[in-house]
Order: structure tokens, then C-alpha cells, then sequence
């Protein structure tokens, strides 16, 4: 959640309505339970930088239980107790998808507005764990490829992908949604770049868009404004986050070193005796 996109209304009126809060749902002693992962993996990445200000977010599915930081927690001092608990299938079956009922809702904040992406990440590629991060890394990777498209007119899709090859962090994506097996050394990482909006809900159409347009990808870089990444649980989803910010800071200093981000580089074959 951005900390200047208010929450959604609507998504605020329903968990007004929920008399039972089923605040089981979010207590255990177990570390690796959703309500837990989710505070533990915000206070981490408020020190990398990511979720500052109360920005960005994490959720995890637990099968048809998906658990969601809520809006405006200070990431690094969230609590179990602070997040938000609704039902993948209930919201499927919702006549109105933005008027979401929720399982379990905390006393004080509001939900996030980066709740229906999130979603989007469960149901397009059943994911397990999806991160939305305010990495500078990130906004300055799609700075730069914004000025590469303003500086290639009539080339619409300059700038909407960021690539790079031939680096070894590479290795830490899979090959995509339903494959085997990770990219390898030599493989092209792709990262589909959408337009920002003004509130965070509408991004999810783009974003849905993006995930079509590019199968195999497992995240969306958003201009300006950070980067949404899922994987297939919550190890898988990190490592992934990690790599992609390793990679953007990489590109970011290969470009002031004049170094370019795609390269030919011949397959190197050992020679065995």
C-alpha cells in the first residue's frame, strides 16, 4: 500500500460488517504461520528499504486462506494481530469483486489497496506469496528505461520491459508459470513495466494485462513507483525479490558505467582430458 493511496472504501465497509473475527486465524506459535511470515518478512525488508513510510506489502495463501498486510502499519513494527485474513474462493464467487468480505479484520488499520493484485498473482498463477516493494532500485530502473522510450519515438514498446542477460543472479528465476527447472546464465530475464496510477486498485487491470502479455514473468515493475514480485510459496517468492533488486541495482550502476544490460556472450564449453 502506497502511504498516500487511501484504502478502498468498499473493502472497509465490508469488514465493518464481519461481527465474528475470527481472531484464531491469526494466532499461533508457530513462526512459520501466514500471520507471522508476513510481520517477520516486513520488518526485514523495512531495513533493506523497501517498505518505507509504511509502503509496499506482502500476502501469503495458506490454500483457500489468503493473510495481507494492512494499510498504513509501520512495516518494521507490525504484529499477527494487525493482519487481514479473507477467503480466494468467497471473493471468485462475489458479485462485486471490489466489495470484498473478510474472514478476519484488525481493530485499527483499513486494508490495502494493493489487496486486488495481490489476488490477481493467487488466481492467474497460483502463487503462493506475492511482495510489493518501493525498492529505488526499482523506480530508477523504470526511470531509466523511461527516458530510453522518450528517447526512441515511435518505438511504443521501448521501455515497457526491462532485460538483461549473462549475469549469474539470473539463475535464481524459474523458467515460469507451470515450467520446470530455473533460467541458466546465458538465459534473458524479462520484467514486464506498467504505467502508474493515481490509486493502487486501478493498477490491477495493467498488471493482469502484463501477466498475459508475459507468461513466464514473476513480477511487474510499476513506473515510478516500485514492483510487484509472487512465487509459488514464501521462500520462493524472496529469493526471487532479492535477486530482482541484486539485478536492478546492478543495472542501474552498468548504466553509469556505460555497460549494457543485454550482451553476446558465447556459451563457454569445458574442456575435459
Amino acid at each position: 500500500m502506497c502511504p498516500t493511496c487511501p484504502p478502498s472504501a468498499a473493502s472497509a465497509s465490508s469488514e465493518n460488517n464481519n461481527t465474528d473475527n475470527n481472531d484464531h486465524l491469526v494466532l499461533s506459535s508457530d513462526s512459520s504461520h501466514p500471520a507471522n511470515l508476513i510481520p517477520a518478512l516486513c520488518a526485514k525488508f523495512w531495513t533493506l528499504g523497501w517498505v518505507t513510510g509504511t509502503g509496499g506489502g506482502a500476502s501469503i495463501r495458506d490454500n483457500d486462506l489468503v493473510y495481507l498486510a494492512p494499510s498504513g502499519v509501520q512495516k518494521e513494527l507490525m504484529k499477527p494481530e494487525d493482519i487481514y485474513v479473507l477467503s480466494l474462493a468467497a471473493q471468485a464467487t462475489s458479485p462485486n469483486p471490489k466489495q470484498r468480505v473478510y474472514l478476519r479484520s484488525p481493530a485499527n488499520y483499513k486494508p490495502s489497496q494493493c489487496t486486488p493484485l495481490f489476488l490477481a498473482a493467487f488466481t492467474k498463477r497460483n502463487a503462493g506469496c506475492c511482495i510489493h516493494t518501493h525498492s529505488h532500485w526499482a523506480v530508477l530502473v523504470t526511470l531509466l528505461l523511461e527516458r530510453e522510450r522518450s528517447s526512441k519515438e515511435g518505438d511504443e514498446e521501448k521501455g515497457k520491459v526491462f532485460e538483461i542477460n549473462n549475469i549469474e543472479q539470473i539463475k535464481g528465476f524459474g523458467r515460469g508459470f507451470g515450467k520446470s527447472g530455473n533460467l541458466g546464465y546465458h538465459d534473458t530475464l524479462r520484467i514486464p513495466v506498467i504505467e502508474n496510477t493515481a490509486h493502487e486498485e486501478d493498477l490491477t487491470e495493467f498488471l493482469e494485462e502484463a501477466m498475459d502479455k508475459y507468461p513466464d514473468t514473476y513480477a511487474v515493475l510499476v513506473r515510478r513507483h516500485g514492483v510487484y514480485v509472487w512465487g509459488e510459496n514464501v521462500h520462493k517468492a524472496k529469493t526471487m525479490c532479492e535477486s530482482l533488486d541484486y539485478l536492478f541495482q546492478l543495472a542501474v550502476e552498468m548504466k553509469q558505467l556505460g555497460l549494457p544490460w543485454i550482451t553476446d556472450i558465447e556459451p563457454t564449453i569445458p574442456t575435459r582430458k
